[in-house]
């Protein structure tokens, strides 16, 4: 039991480091920290253990594999085994209702469906044969998106919102960014697929907090355990505090006040990316353009000294055309392919 508490504990360290990274490497900011902490490692770290890590974050954040894809089913797996074998079987003595109970497994079930689609579902590939369909969908704004464009590594012409993805080594349709925990792109065919998946997934780990937390309020309001006493070190009897309840709910279902513990970090991680993906689909933003976006608004601030010739081009969205058909763009997006199909 203690084997499994620490290798949880260690594998959720994990896991918030790669979340670090994966932030620290999309955020202009952090890159300069980043560069810092890598600095100052690098002082103290052997040369030899230096080009491992190189090696090991190369793999892992800018070539495909499935390293991640792997991490999250068995972090999926370990928090609903939990929930089964315990605090599933204690509610249930406790007459919790049945439906409050499946709710989990209902989440779970879309989860892992929207999760399958995001990784398998083409993000919307460039090639030479769709290439000139792609180039009619969006409108070129001559600033972030010029025209007569060609892609340095695919040598294809670059229809506009779209990217090469350094990692698939594609260019991709309305881009938004590659995330690692599908290995894959997400792009104007599977981007509402990985909001159903994030969403699904912010809300399992929600619930999972929610129904672990009532069954532990439930517990101690039942055995009346907030007016109890204790005798401290020192002999001094002392009233029953949060701390010490805490202590004893952890010293008695070590499991569940764990796995509660790293559902409601991910459920407050998780809440706020998908507050920021809904928002930037509320206003028909891609990731990529919303971070290139910066580089213009840094161009419009006052502190920074251009030159009289240089006068900046200021970014606007001209793809936002209200809330309703911003939605309707993403999860019901055109497929220029079927149409050049139904051509010939």
């Amino acid at each position: 039991m203690d084997f499994l508490i620490l290798f949880l504990f260690y594998l959720a360290l994990v896991v918030m480091g790669l979340v670090l990274i994966c932030v620290c490497s999309k955020t202009h900011s952090l890159k300069g920290l980043a560069r810092g902490g890598a600095q100052i490692f690098s002082c103290v770290i052997p040369e030899c253990l230096q080009r491992a890590m190189h090696r090991s974050l190369h793999y892992l954040f800018h070539t495909r594999n499935h390293t991640f894809i792997v991490l999250h089913l068995v972090l999926q797996a370990m928090v609903y085994t939990e929930y089964t074998w315990e605090v599933f079987g204690y509610c249930q003595e406790l007459e919790f209702s049945l439906y409050y109970l499946l709710l989990p497994y209902l989440l779970l079930v879309v989860n892992l469906f929207s999760f399958t689609l995001t990784c398998v579902t083409n993000p919307g590939i460039i090639t030479k044969a769709n290439e000139l369909l792609f180039l009619h969908v969006y409108e070129f704004d001559e600033v972030m998106f010029p025209k007569n464009v060609r892609c340095s590594t695919c040598a294809l012409r670059k229809p506009a919102r779209s990217k090469h993805c350094s990692v698939c080594n594609w260019c991709v349709h309305r881009f938004d960014h590659h995330c690692v925990w599908v290995n894959n792109c997400i792009g104007a065919w599977n981007i509402r697929y990985f909001l159903i998946y994030l969403l699904t997934l912010t809300a399992s780990a929600a619930t999972v907090a929610i129904v672990s937390t009532t069954f532990l309020i439930h517990l101690v309001v039942m055995s009346d355990l907030y007016q109890e006493t204790y005798v401290d070190d020192l002999g001094h009897l002392h009233v029953m505090d949060t701390v010490f309840l805490i202590q004893y709910l952890f010293l008695t279902f070590p499991r569940i006040v764990f796995m509660l513990g790293f559902v409601v970090v991910l459920s407050f991680l998780l809440g706020g990316y998908l507050c920021f993906a809904l928002y930037l689909a509320a206003t028909n933003q891609t990731t990529n353009e919303w971070y290139r976006g910066d580089w213009a608004w840094c161009q419009r601030c006052p502190l920074v000294a251009w030159p009289p010739s240089a006068e900046p081009q200021v970014h606007r969205n001209i793809h936002s055309h209200g809330l309703r058909s911003n939605l309707q763009e993403i999860f019901l997006p055109a497929f220029p392919c079927h149409g050049r199909k139904k051509q010939e």
